[in-house]
C-alpha cells in the first residue's frame, strides 16, 4: 500500500488511521481484537486513541480503548508493524483539561502500561491546558522523549493562533515542537481546519491526522431522517448534522458518486478527505469487520477533479460564515 510521510516525524503511514474511540464503548474486547486484525490485514499502520477514551461511557473510568489495544498487542506478541498514537490532557477526574508537568510525566505512565509497551509513537495534547503554558508541556514532552518513552509529539484541537504560539515558544526554546495536528475535519464540518490552519500546517510541514471523518456516521448515508438517529449513541451529534442547510445536498453527492464508482458513501466521503490539501489521512473508527472493510476501500479510491468539486460544492453551507475566531478549544 502507497504511504504518506507524517509531517517531519519520521514516520511513514497508510491513508487511512484507525480511531480506537469505539474500543471498550459501542464496541467490546472481542470484536475490538477483531478489527484490529483486520486493519492490519490491510497494511494499514496507524492505531489512534486516548487516555480518557471511553470515559464518557456509563461504567467506565476511561483507559478501556488502551487496555482493549494493548491486550491485543499482548496476544500478537508484537507491534513492529503498527504506530501507536495516544493523547493526554482530558479531563481524568479532575474536572478540567490539564498539560502540566507532572500531570504530563505520570499520565504517560498510565498509558504505557494500559497499551503494554515501552515507548509511544506518536503523544499528543488532547486540547488546549490554557493555564499551563507552552514551555511547562513541550518540557515534560522533551523529558519523555529523552527517556525513551516517546518518539514524537502532536497537538489535537488547537486553533491557528494556539499552534503557531506553541510552535514559536518550541523554536524559542530550543524544545521539541508539535510534528501533528488532529483536527475535526469532513464534509459537515470544513470550517475548522480550511483557511488558516490548514496553511499553518503546510507552511510548517506538520502531518494531519483529521478525526470525525465520517461525522459520528451521517456520511454513512444510514442516518436519513431523525428516526433514524433516534436512541443511537451518537444520535445527538446526527441529529445536528441532519439539521444543517447542505445536508440534504451533501447525501446526495455521496449516493451519485457512490453509485458512479461502485461504492460506498463513506468511502467517496473518506477518499474526499484523503484527497485534500495537507491531509496526511483521516482517522476513522469502526465497530466490526464488516465496517472496517468498507472503510478500507477509501484507500484505493480515486475521485477524479469533477467529482471532487461536485463534494466541494455541495458541503459549502448557503451564505457560509466565516471560522470563529480563536477560543482556544
Amino acid at each position: 500500500m502507497q504511504t504518506r510521510p507524517l509531517g517531519r516525524t519520521g514516520f511513514d503511514i497508510a491513508p487511512l488511521v484507525l480511531g480506537g474511540n469505539v474500543f471498550g464503548w459501542t464496541c467490546d474486547a472481542a470484536q475490538s481484537f477483531r478489527v484490529l486484525d483486520a486493519f492490519v490485514a490491510h497494511g494499514f499502520n496507524l492505531i489512534d486513541t486516548a487516555d480518557v477514551y471511553s470515559r464518557w461511557a456509563p461504567g467506565n473510568r476511561g483507559g478501556e480503548s488502551e487496555t482493549i489495544i494493548g491486550e491485543w498487542i499482548r496476544r500478537r506478541g508484537r507491534h513492529d508493524d503498527v504506530l501507536i498514537a495516544t493523547k493526554v490532557g482530558s479531563d481524568m477526574g479532575l474536572g478540567h483539561v490539564c498539560l502540566r508537568r507532572d500531570y504530563i510525566l505520570a499520565a504517560v505512565e498510565d498509558s504505557l502500561r494500559r497499551l503494554r509497551i515501552d515507548c509511544i509513537d506518536l503523544y499528543q495534547s488532547h486540547w488546549v491546558d490554557k493555564d499551563t503554558p507552552a514551555d511547562e508541556t513541550l518540557s515534560a514532552f522533551q523529558t519523555l522523549i529523552e527517556q525513551g518513552k516517546v518518539r514524537a509529539i502532536g497537538a489535537s484541537n488547537h486553533r491557528a493562533s494556539r499552534l503557531l504560539d506553541a510552535l514559536e515558544v518550541a523554536q524559542l526554546h530550543g524544545l521539541p515542537a508539535y510534528q501533528t495536528l488532529q483536527p475535526p475535519y469532513n464534509l459537515m464540518q470544513r470550517g475548522e481546519f480550511e483557511g488558516e490552519l490548514q496553511a499553518l500546517c503546510r507552511k510548517e510541514g506538520m502531518g494531519v491526522i483529521s478525526y470525525y471523518g465520517l461525522a459520528s456516521g451521517f456520511l454513512t448515508g444510514k442516518y436519513r431522517s431523525a428516526r433514524d438517529a433516534a436512541g443511537r449513541a451518537r444520535g445527538d451529534a446526527v441529529q445536528q448534522y441532519l439539521a444543517a442547510p447542505q445536508a440534504d445536498a451533501v447525501l446526495a453527492t455521496l449516493d451519485r458518486l457512490a453509485d458512479k464508482h461502485a461504492a460506498t458513501p463513506a468511502q467517496v466521503a473518506l477518499a474526499w478527505i484523503m484527497a485534500q490539501p495537507g491531509i496526511t489521512a483521516p482517522i476513522a473508527s469502526a465497530t466490526s469487520s464488516a465496517q472496517l472493510e468498507e472503510l478500507a476501500g477509501a484507500a484505493t479510491l480515486a475521485l477524479d477533479a469533477d467529482d471532487l468539486a461536485a463534494l466541494d460544492a455541495a458541503s459549502t453551507p448557503p451564505s457560509a460564515p466565516s471560522a470563529p475566531s480563536d477560543s482556544g478549544a
